[in-house]
């Protein structure tokens, strides 16, 4: 069973003069229908034609596929009126089962946990034996912290809380309860660990060297907390486990963060004797740190006065960011992840030449969000919002398509925002980091060459034909120049792709 929804959307032109009519609007159809098949077929396209009447024919011109299964199709009729229809997918079950033993044992388990679980791409991103260690690893960690809980009661006990022998049940509850009060501010802190892995895990190979400076950022801050645990001591449990939560968050940034970069010392495959040489140096560096503040505190000025030890504590922590901002600024990564990709596919659209890696990665800005960098790109967005929700001429949309033929990827330049450049990027199925590579130059050469004409399906062409004859050039001078063109830290988004369909008559 199917319903049709029909919505108003104002007509917006496809050119640089960003007119705007609000009063002239027309209809952009939405049709809703259950899906168990997301192939495309002729029967299927036939049966969307017939949704409209056997007068109004119409063909399909893409299809956008979402992760959790929804399809949006986008049919032009013949009155050279854009619709998209929604179709929502509807699992069903066939007879043949997966052999995939994976997948058999993670069936019953929700998406949205697997994606928070897992890794991404799982399990075709990781190696075969990754599910049955993690599985055994749980319940080993597990019983690592009942452990935890229990050697934490004993050491309270050590310091005077209760005792296990010669007190009072009102001395030996109390002495529980401070035991629990204690584990539960680190459990609220772990809480930070589990959502940044979670939600975040994919972030930390394309930028480890950002990601492991907001870790010590955040660190900072929960340390804050636990320096104003003396002014507040009614409030240690929740000051103390804001610190601890937020320190988890740092921890949780840190470690993965670190894990790319130790990767990158291990040119040899060494990766486990950089990684034990590199706790060598943290340990002197932990027992170099530890004298030196047991001094600090044996001066009667600091261990005295809390405004002098809340000062020598910022003055310091200051200076520790320092060292960690200038520690990050000299590694060398030959791998091109977006940000650096900025800069090599800038100069060379400038210049015609790419900086070297120790150049590049000098330029690159450590603290920098990717959203705030200039021009704007924005990846994964919808054909819809492409054309801004207006209605479209066949020809319009057929050029645009024709455009794009060789590519794999759509790009079109947000007219909305006339003073603030920006692209609107989608990826085809088949799209590679080559692709998005290539995405990136088309946007730079239109950055640069902004303004030459009034058409903007001139300027789009342009830049194709300006990539066709450069891009090769930009790939040879980044394997003379050392950078690592076969690996890639340019991920193609995958909540959504498009799948093109035979071109319009």
């Amino acid at each position: 069973m199917s319903f049709s929804l029909q919505f108003n959307y104002p007509i917006l032109s496809f050119s640089c003069s960003q007119h705007y009519d609000g009063t002239r609007t027309h209809p952009f159809r939405l049709l809703c229908t259950p899906l168990s098949d997301s192939s495309i077929s002729r029967d299927e396209e036939e049966a969307i034609k017939d949704s409209y009447g056997e007068n109004d024919k119409g063909h399909i011109v893409l299809v956008e596929k979402y992760r959790n299964g929804t399809l949006k199709r986008y049919v032009i009729d013949s009155d050279s009126e854009m619709k998209m229809f929604l179709e929502e997918h509807v699992p069903t079950t066939t007879g043949s089962q997966d052999l995939d033993i994976s997948g058999m044992e993670l069936s019953w388990l929700p998406k949205v946990i697997k994606d928070f679980v897992l890794p991404s791409g799982f399990p075709d991103t990781v190696s075969d034996d990754y599910l049955d260690y993690m599985l055994l690893q749980f319940p080993t960690n597990v019983t690592g912290w009942i452990c935890h809980t229990l050697v934490t009661s004993s050491l309270l006990k050590a310091f005077g809380v209760g005792s296990f022998s010669g007190t009072s049940a009102a001395a030996t509850a109390a002495a529980s309860a401070a035991a629990i009060r204690w584990v539960s501010k680190d459990g609220i802190g772990a809480l930070g660990r589990f959502f940044i892995g979670g939600r975040f895990g994919n972030l930390f190979d394309d930028d480890p060297k950002q990601w492991r400076m907001y870790a010590d950022f955040i660190g900072s801050a929960g340390s804050i907390f636990d320096l104003c645990t003396p002014l507040y001591p009614s409030y240690f449990l929740p000051l103390a486990s804001l610190g601890n939560l937020a320190k988890a968050v740092a921890r949780g940034l840190k470690d993965p963060s670190f894990r790319v970069i130790q990767n990158h010392f291990a040119l040899a495959g060494n990766l486990g004797d950089v990684a034990a040489k590199e706790e060598v140096w943290e340990v002197a560096a932990e027992l170099l740190g530890l004298s030196l503040g047991i001094l600090a505190l044996d001066t009667p000025g600091i261990s005295k006065s809390y405004p002098t030890l809340a000062l020598t504590w910022l003055s310091v922590r200051i200076l520790h960011l320092w060292f960690r901002y200038q520690s990050l600024a000299v590694l060398q990564f030959n791998t091109i992840n977006l940000k650096r990709a900025r800069i090599l596919v800038n100069s060379h659209v400038l210049h015609c030449t790419v900086p070297g890696i120790s150049e590049c990665n000098r330029t690159e800005n450590i603290l920098l969000w990717q959203r705030f960098l200039k021009p704007r790109i924005i990846f994964e967005v919808s054909l819809q919002e492409m054309i801004n929700g207006g209605k479209y001429g066949s020809m319009q949309i057929k050029q645009l398509l024709n455009l794009y033929k060789e590519e794999k990827y759509f790009l079109v330049i947000n007219q909305q925002k006339p003073t603030d450049f920006q692209v609107f990027v989608s990826f085809k199925e088949g799209a590679t980091s080559i692709s998005v590579l290539r995405s990136v130059w088309q946007t730079y050469w239109l950055y640069q060459n902004w303004g030459w004409s009034d058409n903007i399906f001139d300027r789009l062409e342009q830049s194709l034909v300006e990539l066709k004859d450069r891009f090769p050039d930009l790939l040879q001078q980044l394997t003379d120049a050392g950078w690592d063109t076969t690996n890639l830290s340019l991920k193609v988004p995958r909540e959504m792709s498009i799948k093109e369909l035979p071109a319009l008559n």
